[in-house]
């Protein structure tokens, strides 16, 4: 079963919520209307709550965790992640919060206690360690990661370009039968 519940908590999808029948979704989740999660996928909210927005997609193989509570940090970390996000390949997500109109690029690690503002672009491989906060309106790059320079128009206009046309291609996988 790619959907799991536990201990009293059962994802919960919102309208028209693409998952590949090969993602695995475990525990206190929420996803919002239109988004998609793509093979090999685990997103596991067993010891706090993970909350994806609208128009999101964490494509093949990610990890999605959290961080729990416990003597070094009594409350954790939920992961929180914004509308019209785009996760890509192989990304390892872990106790963090991301805003809105994202693309986190392939193979990079956001860690425990990281902040990203709104529309931000992290380049692909990237390490953004425990705390950091990225300031809206940048690229970042590297390991650790570092303000590379603003988004230019054309960048702040692929948020919105990518989120459609993972609607699309979700819609399409969708009416074949796959989820």
């Amino acid at each position: 079963m790619p959907i799991r519940t536990y201990q009293t908590h059962t994802p919960k999808l919102g309208e028209r919520v693409f998952v590949d029948p090969s993602a695995v979704l475990i525990g206190d989740i929420e996803i919002g209307a239109d988004s998609s999660v793509w093979p090999l996928t685990v997103i596991r909210g067993d010891m706090h709550r993970i909350r994806i927005g609208a128009r999101s997609s964490i494509q093949d193989g990610s990890v999605l965790h959290i961080t729990h509570a416990g003597p070094f940090n009594p409350d954790g970390f939920p992961l929180v992640i914004g509308d019209e996000v785009t996760v890509g390949h192989k990304v390892t997500l872990h106790g963090c919060t991301l805003g809105n109109r994202i693309l986190v690029g392939m193979g990079s690690i956001v860690m425990d206690g990281v902040v990203v503002e709104d529309e931000v672009i992290i380049g692909a491989g990237s390490l953004v360690p425990p705390g950091k906060k990225l300031e809206s309106g940048f690229l970042y790059v590297g390991s650790p990661v570092k303000q590379a320079r603003p988004l230019t128009d054309k960048e702040r206009s692929f948020f919105s370009y990518t989120a459609g046309n993972y609607v699309k291609l979700k819609d399409m996988h969708m009416a074949e039968g796959t989820s």
